[in-house]
């Protein structure tokens, strides 16, 4: 099979209602937190994806076993600072960067020497925003550059600490938070606001742990050493993964989708406020709440009309891994749309502000970026012309670009070959499968 995808054809106006697949931040925590539980911890849904392979594959190497069966995963947690490895074992993140700054927090009490490694995108990213704050517990890293691969040499006594969480991001604050768990004492972190799954895991596994909520920041608290109960957990749908088809229904003609049980999270939601301010008509039905996690059905409808948008920056972190779908929204949004202080996509698995940029300047539409800027500038008749020829290749196998081309070529037109079908591999496997369902 070839390894890209040819597109000719815009795609039919449908009404259909789909499920998508395991919410992949939450499935990583999930399996790392279940190796720190002692005895057969079980999920449903986990998502099937090469990021929760690769985490299930560490944790082997970890000593940790685990049966993972259609939808069924159990892992028989070894407890806190229980694996039991060889001397210089390797473990390949992929292309997971949740994942390789994740387990780095679990890895401060190692007694021996672990190489991480990762793909050659994960190798691009920076992982001294998470190494820094891990070194205070008494752990050391070796890296060149403070990237991948990093040699970590753990501590036989590590120290609770305090940390500022600046960036927002997530991945800093669960490191340590993990972290922290290996620790005899009360871990304290000053985060600013981001997707705040790990702390409602640590809530639900009855981890003592204190979050004191600020309107900018959180105050997190976490007192370790204590043994974690086994977790079992049914995983909802993934939004980041919802985000796509929401958007090809938003840009078709005559159409609606209904999603069943997405996680909407608050902290993860950015995308649902953004296009309502954009005019997007989107409903959430059936909501309930699951083990501290929020779920519902997300109703979409087809939009006439869509309004420009000076996007809010407080939106950020929670539409951060969405911001190339609601670009493309924005395409065809009526006025310039404005989005402000996003460098950290340019510190995803590709440079993602750039190739926003280059994906709607492919397409006719006019863009002013800077490194952490970009102006879009609005085309409300957008149509591609039949015999315009689109390429999209050599975009380091960014799962996201490639969906977000996929969605731009069937709700625009034109002729494209969108290359590295493989990448969705890594976190949405079923991606083309689920279109093919809305297509028919």
């Amino acid at each position: 099979m070839s390894n890209k995808i040819s597109i000719k054809k815009k795609i039919n106006s449908f009404k259909k209602i789909i499920n998508v697949e395991g919410d992949k931040s939450l499935s990583i925590r999930w399996a790392l937190l279940s190796s720190q539980c002692l005895g057969k911890s079980t999920s449903y849904n986990l998502l099937k994806s090469e990021d929760i392979i690769s985490t299930l594959n560490c944790l082997k190497s970890l000593g940790v076993k685990y049966k993972f069966k259609k939808n069924k995963c159990e892992i028989y947690g070894l407890g806190l600072n229980g694996f039991k490895y060889k001397k210089n074992i390797i473990l390949n993140a992929g292309n997971s960067g949740t994942l390789g700054r994740l387990i780095l927090g679990l890895l401060i009490h190692s007694k021996k020497k672990i190489k991480i490694i990762g793909d050659k995108s994960l190798s691009t990213r920076d992982f001294l925003r998470v190494t820094r704050p891990l070194e205070k517990f008494g752990a050391k890293f070796n890296t060149k550059s403070g990237k991948l691969p990093i040699i970590v040499n753990g501590t036989s006594n590590p120290m609770p600490i305090k940390f500022n969480e600046k960036l927002g991001s997530a991945q800093c604050k669960s490191a340590v938070m993990l972290a922290a768990l290996n620790t005899k004492g009360k871990t304290t972190i000053r985060a600013k606001k981001s997707r705040n799954h790990s702390e409602i895991l640590f809530k639900h596994l009855k981890i003592p742990i204190k979050v004191i909520r600020n309107r900018n920041f959180d105050i997190i608290k976490i007192n370790g050493g204590k043994k974690i109960k086994p977790l079992n957990y049914k995983i909802p749908s993934d939004i980041s993964s919802s985000a796509f088809f929401i958007a090809l229904t938003v840009l078709s003609e005559d159409s609606t989708l209904i999603i069943k049980n997405v996680n909407i999270n608050p902290s993860r939601t950015g995308i649902i406020k953004i296009f309502k301010k954009m005019g997007v008509k989107i409903l959430l039905k059936n909501i309930k709440v699951y083990k501290g996690e929020k779920n519902a059905d997300i109703y979409v409808k087809s939009c006439e009309s869509i309004k420009s948008i000076n996007c809010p920056q407080y939106l950020n972190s929670n539409a951060i891994d969405e911001f190339l779908i609601i670009f493309l929204v924005a395409a065809k949004a009526n006025g310039v749309s404005i989005f402000k202080n996003l460098s950290e996509l340019n510190k995803k698995e590709s440079p993602r502000l750039k190739w926003g940029a280059k994906i709607l300047n492919l397409m006719g539409i006019k863009t002013i970026s800077s490194q952490d800027t970009i102006k879009i500038y609005g085309n409300p008749n957008l149509k591609i012309d039949k015999g315009k020829k689109i390429v999209i290749k050599d975009y380091m196998k960014d799962h996201r670009v490639f969906m977000t081309s996929v969605i731009a070529a069937l709700s625009f037109g034109g002729k494209w070959n969108i290359h590295d079908r493989d990448s969705i591999k890594t976190s949405f496997p079923s991606f083309l499968k689920i279109l093919n369902e809305i297509r028919k």
